[in-house]
């Protein structure tokens, strides 16, 4: 089995677009949350909170690319072009050569064209119609940008699994060099924010309706939590055979050591601790770690009633109750196919520093939840050699990414 580790990253975030300025956001301990008002136009939309990236401009890119790609590939293909051009690999024709793929995904493609269709649909007109509508709505549409924005040409691995789409996408990407079929991927996810993807979560009663105390949600493990706030934004890893990387003198940011994903086989929305737990187990096992060689967990934390309950007792059931634990998703909202990107990225910044985030707004742990020691207040100093990143999505699907200091 081949050595994976992190040779760049790029990401484009509600909190910012380099690590730099989200640390220095961080520590302001203040999320990004905020009254959406376009959304008034949606009557019986409880939550009127988002967390939108209201800063991204647009590169200069050739129209030729631009056709096919909705707010989600954009944000998809600058967050890649970032990453590539940390890694030193942006104008490297070694990317172009077969030995580079992609593995990304997002919950689906853009609104935009799925409204003119609808139209379409409604009304008998195909205003608005284009060749390219399908290409930007489609769910694997920013893995297939990314590959033909950069001329790749190794294997694509769409992963639209909605909550999950970012972690699947580090972890089959990681598979796909530790077992020797590619040198390099791209992995990541991205999300673009809209009524509709809040919709999603606002009709299964999940989303935060605290529309009047923006900075006060989301809550994840707390007592008084009431749902998650939609977010959007995109990270790309770059991932690398380690050997590959040594030769080219890369920066190595981590090295990735252990994937595990499985599925509860039972409710579409309704989460299962014992499965989320046998995740985690899996991911442990590969990475050949005992579960107390695990310094830090970036939690899924959404907020949601039942989801922090069944994601808190598994990870207290594998890892004990001493692991420190953290919600990421207290600052930017819930990214959906960005978050597992997003969070991995995140928990490797942390780890490197020594300083890891608390969860905001966390003020009365949940007895319902798990026992933890979650990290409240202020961020803490650890020195963490390994730490976990677990994500969850509907479908019952369940990841759980591990993560090596490297000296």
């Amino acid at each position: 089995m081949k050595r994976v580790v992190i040779t760049g990253i790029g990401g484009i975030t509600p909190l910012g677009h380099d690590w730099t300025q989200i640390a220095a956001r961080l520590r302001e301990y203040r999320n990004v949350v905020r009254r959406m008002p376009e959304w008034d136009y949606f009557d019986a939309l409880n939550s009127r909170l988002g967390c939108p990236v209201d800063d991204f401009e647009l590169p200069p890119w050739p129209r030729k690319h631009l056709r096919s790609m909705g707010r989600v590939a954009q944000l998809a293909v600058a967050a890649s072009e970032r990453a590539l051009a940390d890694a030193g690999l942006l104008d490297d024709t070694a990317i172009r050569d077969g030995r580079m793929g992609v593995a990304y995904g997002s919950s689906g493609g853009s609104v935009e064209p799925v409204r003119v269709l609808g139209r379409m649909l409604d009304t008998g007109s195909m205003q608005g119609v284009t060749a390219t509508s399908y290409i930007q709505m489609m769910a694997h549409t920013t893995a297939v940008n990314i590959g033909v924005f950069f001329g790749l040409k190794g294997r694509i691995i769409p992963t639209s699994s909605a909550c999950t789409s970012g972690s699947q996408a580090v972890g089959y990407g990681y598979e796909a060099i530790q077992q020797g079929k590619q040198t390099l991927m791209l992995c990541g996810g991205a999300e673009e924010l809209s009524g509709p993807g809040v919709a999603v979560f606002d009709t299964l009663f999940a989303t935060s309706s605290r529309n009047d105390e923006a900075p006060l949600t989301p809550r994840p493990f707390d007592r008084a939590r009431d749902g998650l706030v939609v977010g959007e934004g995109a990270t790309t890893l770059v991932l690398e055979e380690y050997e590959h990387a040594v030769a080219r003198g890369a920066r190595i940011y981590a090295e990735v050591v252990g994937f595990g994903c499985n599925a509860d086989g039972g409710h579409i929305t309704q989460p299962a601790s014992e499965t989320m737990a046998v995740a985690m187990r899996l991911a442990l096992q590969d990475a050949q770690l005992a579960p107390e060689a695990i310094g830090y967990v970036s939690a899924h934390g959404t907020a949601t009633d039942r989801g922090d309950v069944a994601e808190s007792r598994a990870t207290a059931a594998v890892l004990g109750n001493k692991v420190p634990v953290s919600s990421m998703k207290s600052y930017v909202g819930h990214t959906l196919g960005a978050c597992g990107a997003l969070e991995s990225w995140w928990a490797i910044a942390m780890m490197r520093e020594g300083w890891f985030a608390p969860t905001i707004n966390l003020t009365d742990v949940d007895p319902e939840c798990g026992e933890l020691d979650y990290i409240t207040g202020e961020g803490r100093r650890l020195g963490a050699e390994y730490v976990m990143n677990n994500n969850f999505a509907f479908g019952g699907i369940n990841t759980s990414l591990i993560f090596k200091a490297v000296a």
